[in-house]
């Protein structure tokens, strides 16, 4: 998908001709009936090991598992096309796609293949799941009007597209720092027939004006050495970008706006120094919130990796902060 690497206007629904040949892969996969529930990386790696590196023969095993496969399970036409839009790569004699498909719900999106090691990788997995039950149960529950909504650091922008399909008169912003990430879901929001959603290039909030009557982010919150921006939080646990996240968010909610922010909590010590923090931010009367532990254990094999040795575990948590006045 080299085409689709190149950053576009803010706001462009102009497609390049990778981002079309994507956006044809995923109607055919919806056509023929595709399913895949996305699993973590370590059980992926051990489903992965039952087939010893034997080639996929199906659209699952290719775009799913992201299991290597042979010439002949395309015809030569469409394998070219795949090619030419580096969604399909030759590696060590066998074929890869670098693009993988998953469902959440009545949605297929595409984004990054197993393993997302690269720096710009687009991350989908259990989190993108907890992330849309928070989105699902807040929407089934808010009476108020949506207007206008952001993701921020929309992904494969899965949020926005909730959000979108259950709002439809809403305009619905997807943004994001990695071209990459804006890339596929502009693709991923026109297969889901979703013209209410737009992508801009965005740092948090730096690069769009206004306020937001829903403001989502599931932002990463791994302590990554590599510091990839698909997983590293900042700050000493991975709290930062979630923090900073609080802090400029506030300020562009609508009144009975909500920010809806799921991340991920380094306990240390019975501690949870990301609540500690957010206490300070929201001390105001004007807003009023609710905090929640969705999984008080994720990711347990972080805490091998120096930067880890106080903590006791990672929870996945979701705050809902709505302005009063």
């Amino acid at each position: 998908m080299v085409d689709s690497l190149c950053p576009t206007p803010s706001g462009s629904s102009a497609q390049s001709h990778a981002d079309r040949v994507l956006l044809n892969l995923g109607r055919r996969l919806q056509a023929q009936g595709y399913r895949f529930i996305t699993p973590t990386p370590l059980t992926h790696q051990r489903v992965m090991a039952r087939w010893d590196n034997a080639p996929a023969s199906d659209t699952r095993g290719i775009f799913g598992w992201s299991r290597p496969f042979d010439a002949e399970v395309f015809e030569a036409a469409e394998r070219q096309e795949l090619q030419q839009a580096e969604i399909i790569v030759k590696t060590h004699g066998r074929w890869r796609s670098r693009v993988r498909w998953s469902n959440l719900g009545p949605l297929l999106l595409a984004h990054s293949a197993f393993p997302t090691e690269a720096a710009d990788a687009v991350f989908f997995g259990p989190d993108t799941y907890r992330f849309a039950s928070v989105i699902e149960e807040s929407l089934r529950q808010r009476f108020a009007p949506i207007r206008r909504a952001v993701d921020i650091g929309c992904g494969s922008g899965a949020g926005a597209l909730l959000v979108a399909r259950a709002r439809p008169d809403a305009e619905v912003l997807a943004v994001d720092i990695n071209p990459k990430a804006l890339r596929m879901s502009a693709v991923n929001a026109e297969l889901a027939n979703a013209p209410n959603v737009s992508v801009y290039h965005s740092d948090v909030l730096d690069g769009v004006d206004g306020r937001f009557d829903l403001i989502l982010a599931n932002p990463p919150y791994m302590k990554d050495s590599q510091q990839r921006s698909y997983r590293h939080g900042g700050g000493e646990l991975g709290e930062a970008l979630s923090l900073r996240i609080l802090r400029e968010a506030l300020p562009r909610l609508e009144r009975d706006g909500t920010l809806l922010l799921y991340t991920g909590v380094a306990m240390v010590d019975g501690r949870d120094l990301f609540l500690e923090s957010a206490r300070a931010l929201l001390s105001s009367d004007a807003f009023g919130w609710t905090y929640h532990e969705l999984d008080p254990d994720v990711f347990g094999e972080e805490l091998e990796k120096p930067g880890y040795e106080r903590v006791e575990r990672i929870a996945a948590v979701a705050l809902s902060v709505t302005r009063l006045s």
